[in-house]
């Protein structure tokens, strides 16, 4: 075997070794940017939907029957957690209640009557009404798409939706929410649940 037959094999030798670095490197950095990008997606998300307040959203999420998770979809989207937020229409608190609805949710608990509106600023009682609210509108409607909506745009509305053959079908599910605002509240809804739900359940997050 002649010194350049050597050589040549090396050569071959050299660059398929190479060739074979190259694809090791471009996998490992493959899978080390997918998990580097999946923590940080993770960590973003966990950020944004944030668990608090447990203890008192596990309480009254079971004594209403309603998912959590609905009920932190819920603060998510109408105060992003702030105890002290007030709508430009004067909705309080974490599930943004309105005084008219604090009236009515007070005297379906059989509250005192010389409770003041401030105290949808304290997070438990907020929760506390919120969470009776959505539950009743959850009985009322029978799925929660509709109750969501009806938190939003009141009971009347959704109704009158309802009644309406060009928004529904049968009468009970909404089609169509005719009301771009009660749509997109609706969606962000649904959206914040996926999330919470993607983010904090186990079997999801074992998937």
């Amino acid at each position: 075997m002649t010194v350049r037959s050597v050589k040549k094999r090396r050569s071959r030798k050299n660059r398929v070794y190479g060739l074979i670095v190259a694809v090791l490197i471009i996998l490992i950095s493959a899978v080390l940017g997918n998990t580097v990008y999946k923590a940080a997606r993770e960590k973003y998300l966990l950020y944004n939907y944030p668990i608090k307040y447990g203890d008192i959203v596990e309480r009254y999420a079971k004594e209403n029957s309603v998912d959590k998770f609905l009920i932190y979809a819920i603060i998510k989207t109408e105060s992003n957690f702030d105890s002290e937020a007030v709508s430009n229409v004067g909705a309080r608190g974490l599930m943004q209640i309105m005084d008219e609805t604090f009236q009515w949710v007070r005297y379906r608990l059989g509250d005192q009557e010389d409770l003041e509106y401030d105290l949808m600023f304290d997070p438990e009682q907020n929760i506390r009404y919120g969470s009776y609210l959505i539950g009743y509108l959850l009985d009322y409607f029978g799925s929660m798409n509709e109750a969501v909506c009806a938190y939003h745009a009141g009971v009347g509305s959704v109704d009158s939706w309802l009644q309406n053959s060009e928004y529904s079908k049968d009468g009970k599910t909404l089609d169509t929410v005719p009301a771009s605002d009660t749509k997109h509240y609706l969606n962000k809804i649904k959206d914040a649940l996926n999330e919470y739900q993607n983010l904090y359940t186990e079997d999801n997050k074992n998937a």
